[in-house]
This record gives C-alpha cells, structure tokens and sequence, in this order.
C-alpha cells in the first residue's frame, strides 16, 4: 500500500509533518484536532494516490489538510445540532404528563376547590382536616369538640358534594367530546 503512494508527497508529509499540524491548529485552534487531521491526510495519500505528479506537495497537503478539517468541524456541528434537538423533543418514555394533562388537572383542581369552598362551614372545616391535612377521624373529632359519628357524617356530606360538583363541571366538556 504504502508503494501506490507517490514518495513525494509521503515525503513532504513526513518532512513537513509538525508544521501541518501547526497550520491546522492554527487555524482551527486544537492541537489534538490537527494531528487527526493530519494523520487523516496521511491516510488519505496512502489510500487514494494523487494519479498525476504533484508539482508542489507541501501546497496540496495544506489544502487536503484544510479541507478534511473543514469537513470534520463541520461533522462535528451537524452531530451537535442533532443532540441539541433530540434534547428539546419531548422523551417519549418520560412520566412527565404533557401539557394538555397538566391544564386538565389544574382544571379538576379548581373545580375542586370551588366544591369544597360551597360546603357548609362546619363540613368544609372537616373536610379539610381530614382529607387535606390527613387527620385521623378521631382527632378531628377531638379538636372541634365533635364526635366521631359526627365527623363521619360531615365527611360523608363533603365527599357527595365535591362529587356532584365534579360531575356538573364536567358535564358540558362530555357533551363536547360526545
């Protein structure tokens, strides 16, 4: 293989190797980056031979230099952008709801609290210890003086208040979507 090449512009290459690399470097501004390039140009020569005589190797060995880096960088943009883009689009195995499911529970959330903000004082307030801040029965009882029946029955009034709220909310969207 190494034969096919023209022992002139191996020779210039080996000759004017460091300076190569410095001409790429210089212009691309990494020295790990040139001496790719450059062993690239290397293989380059002793895979594809120029089929005529080259008059001025050094000048050919700058511009194949120059041209792989061009085409490298502009490889390693294309590679980039397509990361960037792939980290804008949505994963497709995220639990992250999308956003028409974040408005339909903010939506159920604000029929929500319109429901419990319509039930009677006393009930709301159970309501609220229990199924809000997780109070057992007992202690709700317990701090508004109540019994436990009692505070059973207010819960039970709440739960098919909010239900029946719900369900007129949502009415006219099923009615939409029949």
């Amino acid at each position: 293989m190494l034969r096919d090449a023209p022992l002139s512009l191996l020779g210039a290459l080996t000759h004017h190797y460091e300076e190569l690399v410095a001409h790429v470097r210089r212009r691309f501004g990494d020295a790990g980056f040139a001496r790719e390039v450059v062993h690239d140009v290397c293989l380059q020569v002793m895979e594809k031979p120029p089929a005529t005589p080259v008059r001025v190797p050094l000048a050919l060995l700058r511009r194949i230099s120059h041209d792989l880096a061009v085409d490298r960088c502009r490889s390693e943009d294309a590679y980039r952008a397509r990361i960037e883009a792939a980290a804008l689009l949505p994963d497709p195995h995220s639990d992250a709801p999308d956003a028409a499911r974040v408005l339909d529970a903010q939506r159920e959330l604000r029929w929500l609290e319109e429901a419990i903000a319509a039930l009677p004082p006393r009930c709301q307030t159970v309501f609220v210890m229990h199924k809000i801040h997780g109070m057992p029965h007992a202690e709700v009882a317990l701090r508004l003086g109540i019994s436990r029946k009692a505070v059973e029955k207010h819960l039970h009034a709440g739960m098919a208040a909010c239900r029946a709220h719900l369900a007129r909310a949502r009415a006219p969207q099923w009615r939409e979507a029949a």
